[in-house]
């Protein structure tokens, strides 16, 4: 099962080292999200990351980098939902509910679904499908390993999802709320955590 780390909304002065250490570790695969932020900073976050990772990187809305960079792909998402003119690369997609999963997901490389459980970032965001819902997804070949489950993914619930049928687990909440963005130096506890994420798979 793949585990695909999002990234923080903010940047931080830490966020290059943290990153490589998680690719070190083993990471998949890193989401650059960085909603309404100017591309010159999402330019010089990639320019600081070994050309290594660069392949296991996918950007969301600055689409050029892909190109410029060498990246994985391209994330479509409500934010940004179309692909380039003439786009040939990986390419996945931020779905919300079932109906939009079966919609989309035969043209995408993959695809997130959430949220499946409650989730850490936005309490307000509940979990969006019952047990029975995901069990039966999988049944029809709606869930299979194209599709990355979002939204509460933490060591707790992260077991849970080769049961339903999921291909990999999207990080956010559970990794990030244990470095403070604005005053944090020491990120070893994001380390360990993500150590023991690893082993829950």
């Amino acid at each position: 099962m793949k585990l695909i780390l999002l990234s923080t909304s903010d940047f931080f002065v830490e966020e290059d080292t943290i990153i490589n250490a998680l690719f070190e570790e083993g990471l998949d695969l890193l989401h650059l999200r960085k909603p309404g932020s100017e591309p010159v900073y999402s330019e010089r976050l990639l320019t600081l990351l070994p050309e290594q990772w660069h392949k296991q990187i996918v950007v969301h809305e600055h689409f050029y980098l892909k190109e410029e960079f060498g990246l994985r792909g391209i994330h479509l998402s409500e934010r940004a939902p179309e692909p380039p003119t003439g786009y040939k690369g990986q390419l996945s997609r931020s779905c919300h509910s079932l109906s939009e999963l079966n919609d989309t997901k035969a043209g995408m490389d993959y695809v997130f679904l959430s949220p499946v459980f409650n989730s850490i970032t936005y309490p307000d965001r509940k979990a969006a499908y019952t047990e029975q819902e995901l069990h039966d997804a999988a049944r029809a070949g709606l869930i299979d390993r194209k599709v990355m489950a979002a939204g509460g993914i933490n060591s707790e619930t992260l077991p849970l999802l080769a049961d339903y049928g999921f291909g990999g687990a999207v990080i956010l909440g559970d990794l990030w709320t244990r470095f403070n963005i604005h005053s944090g130096l020491d990120y070893k506890e994001v380390i360990a955590h993500f150590r023991k994420l690893r082993k829950a798979i």
